[in-house]
């Protein structure tokens, strides 16, 4: 049975715009990526968490890699990040190093505030009607 919180995210995801479920992936990659460096730098590490943490934020940028349109300068200009980041993952995760997993949250962390001005500056052009100015 779901429970009500389940239900209120299944919702939020269900009618979330492309940009809104683009920042969701974001931030719930961001959000994995802690998980695993607590649970590597932890006074006893947990490496069963971190990995499994740190392979939800590896699906996130798998997806994240699939989903581009390469017929955009912007996408070139990601993919090499998104490829970089997902390496950093996976060698942190191998050797249970949080400094390759800090390296590779750095670059989402930016990658996310940038993703958020676009959409406050998009939402600024639109105006209060809903549309482009």
């Amino acid at each position: 049975m779901i429970n009500a919180a389940e239900a209120y995210k299944r919702q939020q995801v269900l009618t979330a715009t492309p940009e809104a479920l683009t920042l969701m992936l974001y931030n719930g990659c961001l959000k994995f990526m802690d998980e695993g460096i607590k649970a590597l730098t932890a006074e006893k590490p947990n490496y069963e968490q971190a990995n499994i943490s740190l392979q939800k934020a590896q699906n996130i940028i798998s997806e994240f890699r699939v989903t581009l349109d390469m017929q955009y300068d912007i996408s070139k200009q990601l993919m090499p990040l998104y490829n970089y980041t997902y390496d950093r993952l996976v060698e942190g995760n191998m050797k249970s190093d949080a400094t390759k997993v800090e390296e590779a949250k750095a670059i989402i962390l930016e990658l996310r505030d940038a993703w958020m001005q676009a959409m406050k500056k998009a939402r600024a052009e639109k105006g209060p009607a809903g549309h482009y100015a």
